[in-house]
């Protein structure tokens, strides 16, 4: 049976089994985690892809993850994966995209044939370096943020390489947290083993026919909805807050082209790599842009290759966005991926601004506390403010843009390092006015009950999350140590009793605020939202 051959009701029934293998990886490994930001933020993702390297279904994980994976896959390719291998990979200039998110690469061969690959990526709360958390704010090189790993077998044909185990355990100050979940990792590739083993039990050569079929399908659909945007070249510009290293501005330039059913996004103009760590590989790029094609299109079209496949992306080689080794590039993946999202967007407002919302909050505010004796790593993004939309207020205290993940709950946090919170609430008047109101950001203050080192990446502590249409900036951030503030990037050595505080930005508003709905304005500040 050809992919034509398919009907509509058995590609559906295929493409959800599909998807539903992927789903199945991310709850196998989410459960069979041992740290918290993998067991409670769910900082991870997992997808399945066919025996070509094409990514086939995902489940709804981390947007900078998943966009990204093909590329890991492309590096494992490379190395002729046979059945019983399991890849490990986290080198962002081989197939990872920073090196605390580890990826796994599985050959899926149920009956001793590689029909397709399962994947799970997992930020790994410490992989070494200079810090403890692996995110150094001061970075200039790539060996200064933890152990870098090409695509090397973990498992050689079903027989664990200890080796390369140990290896690893070597270098992380939380070994013993790293095997674990490594473990879970590996359990969820073997899980989409089974799965597909009993797909295809099921269903035979036709659920090989259906990898090309669903790909197909979301090609086709996406093609039509970029063949409805207004032909035309729209372009954005923002800046990053220093590189880590220095102060200055480091620009981001966006040219989006549509033509026809084909987009073509350009970042000529954008800055040459800097000697920070806010470089991104080109592998975060592409994902950056493919979650707004995403955005701008229907959500129910079923996200593999196929969107991807009508979209093209470049940038300079050696820029930001595509830096030259040993560039530092922790940054690049959580902050710098934020505002190629932010950028992008702004381009598209051109076109369809009935689609856009005003700029969300546009940084993770990562926080990371941890001890350099290796007893614990603490890592966090924080939300902020969702920008207000065409009909409807932001959200407030969401993740935005290139993150997906959850907060970790307090009792969690409290159980699991000697961190006491002491205030977590919205940010009152943070977000931005307008017709229609941005999120309001957070505040999450820490008291650090031990000796540690304190790390923050952070973004939009000088410029604001833009209004659209009218609609007013919202609030910019602030980190405060004790009480006072600090850079949006540093890394400080602090002392038991030390109170870390992170205020996250609010988003902008849309429209202008003197059409606001006056009912809308009372309930804002009757409810606490908007300070008078």
């Amino acid at each position: 049976m050809s992919d034509a051959d398919l009907d509509p009701v058995t590609l559906e029934i295929l493409r959800n089994q599909l998807e539903s293998v992927a789903a199945e990886m991310g709850h196998v490994l989410i459960r069979g985690a041992y740290s918290p930001n993998i067991k409670e933020r769910q900082d991870c993702s997992t997808a399945l892809f066919d025996a070509d390297g094409r990514m086939v279904a995902q489940a709804e994980h981390i947007p900078v993850h998943l966009g990204a994976m093909p590329d890991a896959v492309a590096v494992v390719l490379e190395k002729d994966p046979k059945p019983g291998d399991v890849f490990v990979v986290n080198d962002p200039f081989a197939g990872g995209t920073h090196l605390p998110d580890v990826t796994l690469v599985s050959p899926v061969a149920p009956d001793g044939e590689v029909v397709g690959f399962a994947v799970s990526r997992a930020h790994h709360a410490d992989v070494g370096g200079s810090a403890p958390g692996s995110m150094p704010p001061g970075a200039r090189e790539i060996y200064e943020e933890g152990l870098r790993l090409p695509a090397v077998r973990l498992v050689d044909g079903g027989e664990p390489n200890e080796a390369v185990r140990d290896l690893i355990l070597a270098n992380v100050r939380t070994p013993s947290e790293r095997e674990a979940d490594l473990r879970a990792q590996r359990a969820a590739n073997a899980r989409a083993e089974e799965r597909v083993g009993e797909l295809l039990d099921e269903h035979g050569e036709t659920l090989l026919d259906a990898f090309d079929a669903v790909i197909d399908y979301s090609r086709e659909r996406v093609e039509a909805e970029i063949a409805d945007l207004p032909d035309g070249t729209y372009r954005a510009a923002d800046v990053l807050e220093g590189d880590g290293v220095t102060d200055a501005d480091v620009p981001v330039e966006v040219a989006v082209t549509v033509d026809g059913a084909a987009i073509d996004v350009d970042f000529a103009g954008t800055s040459d790599q800097v000697d920070g760590n806010l470089n991104a590989p080109f592998s975060v790029a592409k994902s950056a842009v493919y979650f707004v094609v995403r955005a701008v299109t229907d959500p129910e079209i079923p996200p593999n290759h196929g969107c991807y496949e009508p979209v093209s992306v470049s940038a300079p080689e050696g820029s930001l966005l595509d830096p030259r080794p040993p560039a530092a590039v922790v940054g690049g993946n959580v902050e710098t991926s934020q505002r190629v999202t932010d950028v992008t967007l702004a381009a598209l407002a051109e076109a369809v601004p009935e689609e856009i919302p005003a700029g969300g909050q546009g940084t993770m505010n990562n926080l990371i506390v941890g001890d350099r004796a290796g007893e614990f790593t603490y890592y966090e993004t924080i939300a902020g403010g969702f920008g207000g939309r065409p009909s409807k207020d932001g959200m407030d205290g969401v993740q935005v843009g290139m993150t997906n993940t959850l907060n970790t709950p307090v009792e969690a946090l409290e159980t699991a390092y000697p961190l006491r919170v002491e205030r977590y609430a919205l940010r009152p008047s943070s977000g931005g006015d307008g017709r229609y109101r941005g999120g309001l950001g957070l505040e999450r203050t820490v008291t650090v009950e031990t000796d540690a080192t304190v790390s923050l990446l952070t973004e939009r502590r000088r410029t604001a999350p833009r209004g659209l249409a009218g609609g007013e900036d919202g609030a910019m951030g602030k980190n405060l140590i004790d009480g006072e503030p600090v850079p949006a990037k540093a890394s400080v050595d602090v002392p038991a009793g030390t109170t870390v505080s992170i205020l996250t930005p609010g988003g902008g508003g849309h429209g202008d605020p003197a059409e606001r709905d006056p009912d809308a304005a009372e309930r804002d500040r009757r409810d606490g939202k908007v300070e008078d």
